[in-house]
């Protein structure tokens, strides 16, 4: 069984940087993002991790962690969003204390998306994949990107349906923002492996699989005891996408989880867009996705709202959803149950 938050009207939003948390230069850009909630009727409060960074992270792994831990206790938080992703979430975890988490969200990509598995994997409390704190910072937001607050607001039981962009952002250009911060200029493709429509079910889990992957073997990334203690029988939707790797790493990442039996009871694949994925020789990351196709005998959907191209669909990890690609566009229903 699973445990889903619900964010309320007004919610007091936490923002903690259990990674990366926003250097000096870029802290008139994070108060922006905090003045713009502010204006939509969140009540933000921020942790000190929020406003440093140093060495590839915000502050010492403990200090991260203990704030985290703070936040989640606080009964006057309701959901937590930290700034952004970073590089060294990974260091945290063993200091999360997995017993006092409350039932409240957590957003984010990225390397945050470590913990969020983390946490449904040990827990069973639904945690949301979809955008971070800073990228809300907009006049308004674009259609996908706004549906972070209707997904979140959905109740135990409720049925949530989010569609493919229509357009996606190719590459940051962070000196020249548009209204919505994203600037939305490619035609959206959700793709397939060999060009046939896909209609997948099943429960959804997943995140940045450049973190994920160190997750395998691991008390934290024990899939096999979550699946036996929540989800028994039921099939699994797995959602990827790659920050950083060439093909042959995604690859071997993929072997690897494969190895460890995470794509067992798996009813397909979703692959995020990525600006990484650069081929090795003539391998290519669509040789990946075919090569997992054939060797797992499910669906492969890749190029979809996710990751580190914006805008992103709002995954649930845990949810019961029903996915289906047709003719480049996608729907992904989530039911809360």
């Amino acid at each position: 069984m699973i445990s889903y938050p619900t964010l309320k009207k007004e919610a007091t939003i936490g923002v903690t940087a259990p990674s990366s948390g926003v250097q000096e230069a870029l802290h008139d850009m994070f108060r922006l993002a905090i003045e713009r909630m502010s204006s939509r009727g969140f009540n933000v409060v921020t942790g000190d991790t929020a406003w440093t960074q140093d060495k590839a992270k915000s502050a010492p792994s403990r200090n991260r962690a203990e704030e985290f831990n703070e936040m989640m206790r606080n009964e006057e938080i309701d959901a937590i969003i930290p700034p952004w992703g970073g590089e060294l979430l990974i260091e945290v975890l063993q200091d999360i204390d997995f017993s006092s988490i409350k039932n409240k969200w957590l957003l984010g990509y990225s390397d945050i998306s470590a913990l969020m598995l983390a946490i449904t994997l040990k827990t069973g409390i639904a945690t949301a994949h979809g955008t971070n704190f800073v990228d809300l910072r907009g006049e308004y937001w674009d259609e996908t990107t706004a549906m972070w607050q209707e997904v979140l607001s959905t109740k135990p039981g409720g049925t949530v349906i989010q569609h493919s962009s229509p357009q996606y952002q190719k590459e940051w250009k962070h000196g020249e923002p548009a209204p919505c911060v994203f600037d939305l200029t490619e035609e959206t493709e959700w793709k397939t492996v060999g060009d046939n429509p896909v209609k997948l079910e099943g429960r959804l889990l997943g995140g940045c699989i450049d973190i994920l992957r160190h997750l395998v073997g691991t008390d934290y990334g024990d899939v096999a005891a979550f699946r036996e203690e929540h989800i028994p029988s039921e099939p699994v939707i797995w959602f990827l996408e790659n920050c950083d790797m060439n093909a042959t790493d995604l690859r071997r990442s993929l072997v690897q989880m494969k190895y460890a039996g995470w794509f067992e009871n798996c009813s397909g694949i979703l692959f995020g867009r990525s600006d990484a994925n650069a081929p090795v020789g003539n391998y290519t990351a669509e040789d990946v996705y075919q090569a997992m196709a054939d060797e797992l005998g499910i669906p492969i959907v890749y190029d979809i709202d996710c990751g580190h191209m914006p805008p992103q669909v709002t995954f649930i990890n845990g949810a019961h959803a029903i996915v289906d690609v047709a003719d480049g566009k996608g729907t992904v229903e989530q039911r809360f149950v």
